[in-house]
């Protein structure tokens, strides 16, 4: 995952980046096939040129984000999960627990909606 060195090297807070590293890394083995990239000074993944899922940081928590429809589709779940979210973005706080099974579904759910799709987002 070198393709996420800087980016994880420019984050000050060590239990911040190992928590992001730990997140990027665990997308990248299971979904081997994702490309890992960085646009928009964020890391994220793509799958044949389209976007599946990118995350951020702010100072209280890892922001993913699966896209709008991603969001509504699991609006429930996230809640269920602890999570704050928007429009565009989950929020995990820094002190709270990954829901990689969340996580995997909303993986999942962009890949197969975006199977035929294009574009790098939704239309």
């Amino acid at each position: 995952m070198e393709v996420f060195s800087e980016y994880l090297d420019s984050m000050a807070n060590q239990e911040h980046r190992e928590r992001m590293e730990e997140v990027l890394s665990w997308v990248n083995n299971q979904y081997p096939h994702l490309m890992p990239k960085i646009a928009w000074n964020q890391p994220m993944f793509t799958d044949h040129g389209t976007y599946i899922i990118g995350f951020s940081v702010a100072k209280h928590h890892l922001a993913v984000a699966p896209e709008a429809a991603g969001i509504k589709h699991f609006s429930n779940e996230i809640v269920q999960a602890g999570y704050e979210h928007t429009k565009q973005l989950v929020r995990i706080r820094w002190d709270g627990p990954v829901d990689f099974s969340l996580l995997k579904k909303m993986i999942e759910f962009n890949m197969l909606d975006k199977a035929d799709c294009s574009t790098f987002w939704r239309k």
